[in-house]
């Protein structure tokens, strides 16, 4: 059993490696743990039979404007690849019983904007302007090696196109925190609100430095291009690349959990697999793996360097996230207004003040009393994932604590995660159903996954962390995840990382892999 690449984890990081690798004449084998490839991307009956939920990722925009998508896009929908647009992306739910939403009708932003502020919609128009200009180039650095040749012309081209004052602000933008962004753009806190949650998502808090340019190209880039969803689950992205995989030549092997890297003279030289199979790999090892998952583990101790096994061990993971899916009889009736109803987000963080708090008590440890809530609505847009006049609902709850030391309300007794998940979901509901009155008469069955339970499903995902390692500064590029080793090489020969741990990080876009296969296809 002898290959040219073997890649370990079958998530869309590791296939898009394999696609490309197999693409370009290697033998390839990609060996995964679980029985179903994607790893937090896939689609599963959690509640009821029909109803089909996204387990982790739901929004596939990054994947839909990935340069593997551009390079493959053909062959994936031969593949049965299919997005459906959500032209009414997101939207926040506020105290007041306000709202405000974002979608591919810019007067419709714009007009729920000025209602606000007038000096904020016109400063909305301007920085959507801003970004058709910037866009290109911070999607040119986020889509290099870093540090590499590209990332250079990169800067470069943004130099002759934006002159030095244009970098100038690109680089501030990219080291500020969401706060000093917002306030220096935005005038009303709602707007600010808005836009800020997105950090959330990422773990940046508020007043973290580097935050501003997730909310800034979410925000921007859901408004110029709207978002989408997988058609039938997120998994259609999964389900293409496994058949192309195949189709180039290329091999998965499921249930196969990988015990050891072999190591030979300094270099990778394959797999041993838990039933006791050995795999060769005369040219490359890609581990799309955690990078503390693979030294010290996969490859035993004392095989690289001890100071790169030990700040790999300190690559420090993002705050914990649940997950609560719900099989619905209908969509919620959200109080602020029934447009609602056909967006693909709520973002229910209604301040800046309370997404501070949320990630202050998370980090102590605390269960937070008001935690930051995303709640996907894809049957608004997708009605063939429940039986028909049903429903489901995705909720993300953002952030919460690996190792819990107490509850912030004093309410939940419970130290560890198995005995506080359901009493800390029921708060959730409480807080959806302040938003969206009757949501628990509506709920015909559920399915929580608190943040131990995503690491037992997908160890990859440390204490809960959906984006494989905080993206704070000192972790993020030329540092993601150890410097001097961002671009996927270790320093065991031939042996490679790829995934969310990697540069350019979490999301469904699949630059690390693609970067990577790129790189060693050369």
């Amino acid at each position: 059993m002898a290959y040219d690449a073997i890649v370990i984890g079958a998530g869309h990081n590791g296939l898009a490696a394999a696609v490309h690798l197999s693409a370009r004449g290697w033998k390839v084998a990609v060996v995964e743990a679980r029985a179903e490839p994607g790893g937090a991307v896939k689609t599963q009956e959690l509640t009821l039979p029909g109803f089909k939920h996204d387990w982790g990722a739901m929004n596939l925009s990054m994947f839909a404007g990935s340069a593997f998508h551009a390079r493959y896009k053909k062959e994936l929908a031969d593949q049965g690849l299919g997005f459906l647009p959500a032209p009414h992306c997101f939207a926040s739910v506020f105290r007041d019983g306000g709202h405000l939403g974002v979608g591919v009708n810019v007067e419709q932003t714009v007009a729920g904007i000025r209602k606000l502020s007038g000096h904020d919609a016109d400063a909305w128009l301007g920085m959507l302007a801003d970004f058709k200009e910037t866009a290109p180039h911070i999607f040119g650095i986020l889509g290099a090696p870093m540090p590499s040749w590209r990332t250079a012309g990169a800067l470069w081209r943004a130099w002759r196109q934006l002159g030095r004052a244009g970098v100038y602000r690109l680089v501030r933008l990219m080291v500020s925190s969401p706060r000093d962004f917002l306030t220096a753009n935005f005038e009303n806190d709602k707007v600010r609100a808005l836009m800020a949650t997105w950090g959330m998502h990422v773990d940046f808090a508020p007043d973290a430095a580097g935050g501003a340019l997730f909310p800034y190209l979410e925000s921007m880039g859901n408004q110029a291009f709207g978002m989408v969803i997988g058609q039938g689950g997120a998994n259609t992205i999964i389900n293409a690349m496994v058949g192309l995989l195949k189709a180039n030549g290329g091999e998965l092997l499921l249930d196969s959990p990988v015990k050891a890297i072999g190591i030979g003279n300094g270099a990778a030289t394959g797999v041993s697999l838990a039933d006791g199979r050995t795999l060769t790999a005369r040219r490359a090892v890609i581990a799309n793996v955690h990078p503390a998952l693979v030294f010290g583990g996969l490859v035993p101790a004392g095989k690289a360097p001890r100071a790169f096994e030990s700040k790999v061990q300190a690559f420090r993971p993002g705050l914990g996230t649940m997950m609560i899916h719900l099989a619905l009889s209908s969509l919620p009736d959200w109080s602020a207004s029934a447009e609602l109803g056909q967006y693909a987000y709520i973002h229910i963080a209604p301040d800046l003040a309370m997404m501070s708090r949320v990630y202050a008590e998370a980090a102590d440890g605390l269960l937070p009393a008001e935690p930051v809530l995303i709640v996907g609505q894809p049957t608004a847009i997708d009605p063939s994932r429940a039986p028909d006049g049903r429903h489901i609902l995705w909720v993300q709850v953002r952030l919460l604590p690996a190792q819990i030391s107490g509850d912030t309300l004093g309410r939940i007794g419970a130290k560890d995660w198995d005995g506080a998940r359901e009493a800390y979901a029921d708060r959730v509901l409480d807080i959806i159903e302040g938003y969206a009155p009757g949501l628990r008469q509506k709920i015909l069955a559920r399915r929580v996954f608190s943040p131990l339970d995503l690491e037992r499903e997908d160890p990859n995902l440390v204490g809960g962390d959906s984006i494989s390692g905080s993206h704070h500064l000192d972790q993020n590029f030329i540092f993601r995840p150890v410097a001097g080793y961002s671009r996927y090489r270790t320093p065991v020969k031939s042996l490679y990382l790829c995934g969310a741990s990697t540069w350019p990080g979490a999301g469904t876009g699949a630059g690390s892999g693609f970067m990577l296969a790129s790189m060693l296809a050369k």
